[in-house]
């Protein structure tokens, strides 16, 4: 019965989230459901579950924090995704926004810098089978896979990394804090014949840098 409970209130968590989220603008009801049946607690530290409904950061290891909710929905629904794209993440972290995305896309690479968020990211996922994980250097993206149809960055540099405008598909949509990490700006990019053009500022933020050999 206790368990039934915990259950029951962490799905009306998740619903409530969802409707916290529709309140900062956000439309695609694919994501908002994705949001409401996702338990955003399964994806933070155990000692941190209990503020895993509210619409703020998280602090996870190596000075990193999971992304705040309405954040990463306002980034992701700008991807404008329908559900057969190929999408690289660059920041796994804990996962959630992962999760998001298997829901909303064909296949998700996620590339994250940190070896032991990987193992709890790869933990809190499961059984997702539309979902890659990689350890590297986010920065440079994975040449291997490309193109994506989509690009999602969750930190901060002064441009986009030329190796994810490279791998960007023609037509494809990237979304990037731009600044120098903690007063930044969420871009969205989309890739035209004449290369990268910027589409319009999403939000202003303030995410953590992005390190590697293309940023900080």
């Amino acid at each position: 019965m206790r368990r039934s409970s915990a259950v029951d209130g962490a799905q009306r968590d998740s619903r409530r989230l969802a409707e916290v989220v529709r309140g900062h603008g956000v439309k695609d009801e694919r994501l908002l459901s994705a949001i409401a049946e996702i338990p955003r607690a399964a994806f933070v530290p155990a000692e941190m579950a209990g503020a895993a409904y509210r619409d703020a950061p998280i602090p996870i290891p190596h000075d990193q924090v999971t992304t705040q909710p309405s954040l990463i929905a306002q980034m992701v629904e700008a991807l404008e995704l329908t559900g057969e794209e190929k999408v690289l993440e660059i920041g796994t972290g804990y996962g959630w926004q992962t999760a998001l995305l298997a829901r909303l896309a064909g296949m998700v690479w996620s590339v994250e810098r940190w070896p032991d968020l990987v193992a709890t990211a790869r933990a809190n996922l499961g059984d997702i089978a539309n979902v890659r994980l990689v350890i590297g250097d986010g920065s440079e993206g994975l040449p291997d896979e490309a193109p994506f149809d989509a690009i999602i960055i969750a930190a901060a540099f002064t441009s986009v990394p030329p190796p994810l405008a490279e791998q960007l598909a023609r037509g494809g949509r990237l979304v990037q804090p731009i600044g120098p990490g903690g007063r930044d700006d969420v871009m969205l990019f989309e890739k035209r014949p004449e290369g990268l053009v910027k589409i319009r500022m999403i939000v202003p933020a303030h995410f953590v840098r992005l390190r590697g050999r293309h940023g900080f």
